[in-house]
């Protein structure tokens, strides 16, 4: 996919640039790799960097208001400094990191609705193009995979999921958003919760699992959202039995029928309050999600979701 964009200030016959992405999907804690592919114009000019930045198409909500914008979540420079000739071509290669906060775009090659990019930008002579665009790709680490196969064998089916600007207090979460995934509950569990939804905060040493259970209200009472928080390590993969892991989150979920005070782990606060093969999941993605929002990542639609900003 190419996208072609002249330096703004300097006009017709500025620099292009287009970047190329090695590979499909990534996964966060791992690099991005690829390169920048800076074409000169019709005149000679001084590079001065070429940045890369991550997006995210971010929901947001205030006391009244929501919306979406989006939120520059990651960015590095990968190049400049060097003198771009009339019409010569330049090659920049990088290898930038991905933040274990990553969200996640796709489960078993399903999309999953939630649109990343990665914009680049070249500055010449003191002036900043946006430049290209390009989908970013994320595919789950193994232990969010783990977790998220043991709620689809579990008989949980996936509903949707999303980006929530703002933080989840009690957790170590760095990124300004949180991901939520929101799943249709298992038949054991549907006398208790309406839905679950699951947020990953990934970090080197394994997974904070954050839960939350819109619950059913009684005839003598209101619903509400109970809240909890796990931990795992990635080394529990492979030697942890998830599916009676997840299994007792969600017993722990649906068991606790009292107030504020029977609620674990923290709470979403909005950003406005300044605290500052596959069966299991990946048929239910495949099921739900396929045709939904199949197409959702290609370069014409994340261009046109990007552009407006």
């Amino acid at each position: 996919m190419v996208f072609k964009r002249l330096l703004g200030a300097i006009g017709v016959g500025g620099p292009s640039v287009d970047t190329v992405l090695d590979g499909g999907a990534v996964q966060p804690g791992t690099a991005l790799t690829g390169r920048v592919l800076v074409e000169g114009g019709t005149m000679d000019v001084e590079i001065n960097g070429i940045t890369l930045d991550f997006v995210a198409r971010v929901e947001h909500e205030g006391q009244d208001t929501e919306g979406e914008g989006t939120v520059v979540f990651h960015r590095a420079q990968v190049g400049g400094g060097f003198r771009l000739a009339e019409g010569q071509q330049y090659a920049v290669p990088f290898s930038v990191p991905v933040p274990w906060e990553t969200p996640i775009t796709e489960v078993y090659g399903q999309p999953l609705g939630v649109v990343l990019g990665v914009r680049t930008e070249l500055s010449v002579a003191g002036a900043v193009d946006k430049g290209d665009l390009d989908p970013l790709l994320v595919r789950p680490m193994p232990v969010q995979e783990a977790v998220l196969e043991a709620f689809g064998q579990l008989g949980f089916g996936f509903r949707s999921a999303d980006l929530e600007y703002g933080r989840i207090r009690g957790t170590g979460q760095t990124l300004p958003f949180y991901q939520e995934i929101e799943l249709t509950p298992a038949p054991q569990y549907a006398h208790a919760m309406n839905e679950i939804e699951v947020s990953f905060l990934a970090s080197p040493a394994g997974l904070e699992v954050v839960l939350e259970a819109d619950k059913r209200g009684g005839l003598l009472s209101s619903g509400h959202d109970v809240v909890n928080r796990f931990t795992v390590t990635h080394q529990d993969v492979g030697r942890t039995d998830f599916n009676g892991l997840v299994d007792s989150w969600v017993r722990q979920l649906a068991e606790r029928h009292g107030g504020h005070g029977l609620f674990g782990g923290g709470h979403h606060e909005p950003h406005h309050h300044h605290d500052d093969h596959h069966s299991g999941i990946g048929g239910a993605v495949g099921g739900f999600a396929a045709g939904v929002i199949g197409g959702l990542v290609a370069g014409e639609i994340i261009e046109e979701i990007f552009d407006d900003d």
